[in-house]
């Protein structure tokens, strides 16, 4: 009898122990992850997105190919500026992320909402809430104004 007693008394010590051991904040679930600006590059193609790092939740993407004059833009978000022009004469794709069209505009490399993202740290941008701004911290802003840089050179 003593064979099954010990060890379910033993058992019975271990999990009170542990249920003692949490404190309140060990319950309170981990803070969303932060969006901020993301560069990453795919080959020739370099990808400044605003979002989540490493994940699918982002508001936009700015992808180039260097030598060019335009970045191309896709999102949910698109910056404010009366020079955006439809990427592709052809319907847009149903977006597989939000089940929506797929926004798909260039801007040029100089235009002033770009510009002010880098050196500023703001790219004003229009969605289905409305108008609002979308902030770059001192870093951002370096690897924005890289990102940039990256587009307008004649690397290939």
């Amino acid at each position: 009898m003593f064979r099954i007693l010990i060890p379910a008394v033993a058992a019975l010590g271990l999990v009170a122990f542990a249920a003692q051991t949490r404190t309140p904040t060990d319950m309170v679930p981990a803070a969303a992850p932060a969006m901020g600006w993301h560069l990453s590059h795919e080959g020739a193609i370099a990808k400044l997105a605003y979002g989540v790092e490493n994940s699918d939740q982002l508001a936009l993407m700015m992808t180039c190919r260097p030598g060019l004059s335009s970045v191309t833009v896709y999102g949910d978000v698109l910056p404010v500026s009366p020079h955006l022009t439809l990427a592709s004469d052809r319907p847009a794709e149903l977006d597989p992320l939000s089940g929506g069209d797929a926004s798909e505009v260039r801007i040029a490399l100089t235009e002033p909402a770009l510009q002010s993202l880098a050196g500023r740290g703001v790219l004003r941008v229009r969605g289905e809430a409305g108008v609002f701004d979308i902030p770059a911290d001192p870093d951002e802003r370096r690897v924005v104004a890289g990102f940039l840089a990256y587009c307008g050179s004649a690397r290939v």
